[in-house]
């Protein structure tokens, strides 16, 4: 865990935690404005924050906050947000969202299957809907091709 976030740690009161608690503890910060309160575990095989925000409890955070947070804990590695079936779904606080990281390796899709990392919003909006297709239907045979070599 990266030791600066024990700047942030609740230090006091019933959700107490030190550095000796690792990446456990609830954590306080203000991110683009956002009071925000973290909290962190670990165990069972996984990394987990649940990120809520302290002035908007009912108000979940949005993607850009939860990007943010994604790096203060996660760094540049892959953290993901799960939509459950409906009957797994659990909501005992409405305003939070939870990220995930595995402590084992689990399958990612190609970054290629979401859009082109080298095209900017702009560059996008400027082709017309069948060059997207068709550049989309190219790259994709291109990236099947390179994974059977």
């Amino acid at each position: 865990m990266n030791p600066e976030l024990n700047k942030y740690r609740v230090g006091q009161g019933m959700f107490r935690t030190t550095a000796a608690d690792g990446f456990n503890g609830m954590f306080l910060f203000t991110i683009k404005g956002e009071r925000l309160k973290i909290i962190a575990s670990d165990g069972e095989g996984w990394k987990h924050v649940s990120v809520s925000k302290q002035d908007q409890p009912t108000r979940v955070p949005n993607w850009e906050l939860m990007c943010a947070v994604k790096e203060l804990f996660f760094g540049d590695a892959w953290a993901v947000q799960f939509h459950p079936p409906k009957s797994e779904y659990v909501n005992n606080h409405p305003g939070c969202l939870h990220l995930w990281q595995p402590d084992t390796h689990f399958p990612t899709p190609d970054s290629l299957l979401v859009g082109y990392k080298q095209k900017t919003p702009d560059d996008v909006k400027k082709e017309s809907k069948s060059e997207a297709l068709a550049n989309y239907i190219s790259a994709n045979k291109c990236a099947a091709s390179e994974r059977e070599i």
